[in-house]
């Protein structure tokens, strides 16, 4: 197991419901040297975390109630995997799964291959201030990289750690705007006495967005997706807010969205030619063909006869 492995909470999470379930007393310097975190980080996965089990501290050490040893339930596990993102990775969640999750099995029968985490393992005492700034609602300093250069950010009101394919996010209110700062550009924090109040309509946009990008104000897209590329866009949710609006006779879809930026559909299609091409707004379609059209002006002919589109 990796250093970046054992850093991601999703991870450390499951290893000490593993501990817990099966009547280890844990001991948070021990946990902290094990999975190479901070005791505060542990502390902080017991307290607030893990609160909802019942833990007893005896001597320093958490422990469950031995009347719950081995009986950790759907409820426990469920709240698990929507923390750790992986609610909807599998079909069902009962108690044979359960089972085979907590038990000590020689040979898994599940191999998920998911994203690659980012390594954040030199900015655990950043990414600790920031956990503990979003729980207490503290007002903060950020220092962050942009362009090769230190820039500073106050005051910030921080909402929420996000972890979008792999990449972790601050969503937070700065200058009245909802923003999204890389915590990897972090450099530093400044965490102050003074608190604010949490917006709830900004705690729900940020539980409902599904990426990055924030706006008040949404654009709708249609796509056309070809018949080669349309069983992916059936079998899962590729671009956020997924809405399948028609089906042709030859299996090509029309799939509509609501977006608040251009870069949360354009990456997506580039990816997908030459299956996946926009209907609306056209000027998204003209910005991609113009960014294609820079692109290829710069390759060698070589480099580019497999892209170029055959003369008419």
């Amino acid at each position: 197991m990796t250093r970046g492995q054992h850093d991601t909470i999703a991870y450390r999470l499951s290893q000490i419901l593993i501990k817990l379930n099966q009547g280890d007393h844990l001991d948070p310097s021990g946990l902290a040297e094990e999975f190479g975190t901070h005791v505060r980080t542990i502390q902080r996965d017991l307290k607030v975390r893990l609160a909802y089990l019942p833990l007893l501290k005896t001597k320093g050490r958490y422990h469950l109630e031995s009347a719950y040893l081995g009986k950790l339930n759907f409820k426990d596990i469920e709240r698990f995997a929507s923390q750790a993102g992986v609610k909807g990775l599998f079909p069902s969640l009962d108690r044979d799964f359960l089972k085979n999750l907590l038990g000590d099995q020689m040979h898994s029968p599940w191999l998920v291959r998911g994203h690659h985490y980012e390594d954040l393992s030199a900015l655990q005492d950043v990414f600790s201030g920031l956990e503990a700034a979003v729980i207490q609602n503290s007002v903060l300093t950020l220092d962050m990289l942009k362009d090769g250069r230190v820039q500073t950010y106050s005051p910030v009101n921080p909402y929420r750690l996000i972890n979008t394919k792999g990449i972790w996010y601050l969503a937070a209110v700065h200058d009245g705007r909802l923003k999204t700062f890389g915590v990897g550009k972090i450099r530093s924090i400044q965490v102050h006495a003074a608190t604010f109040k949490r917006d709830a309509n900004v705690d729900e946009h940020v539980q409902t967005e599904e990426g990055i990008w924030h706006s008040s104000q949404l654009q709708k897209v249609l796509l056309s997706v070809a018949p080669a590329a349309a069983d992916y866009f059936k079998r899962r949710q590729l671009i956020p807010r997924q809405k399948i609006v028609s089906e042709s006779l030859d299996g090509t879809l029309t799939v509509e969205t609501m977006v608040g930026h251009q870069n949360q559909i354009l990456p997506i299609v580039r990816y997908w030619i030459p299956n996946v091409r926009i209907v609306s707004p056209a000027a998204w379609n003209d910005e991609l063909i113009s960014q294609l059209a820079g692109y290829l002006s710069t390759c060698e002919p070589m480099d580019c006869r497999d892209f170029r589109p055959p003369s008419t």
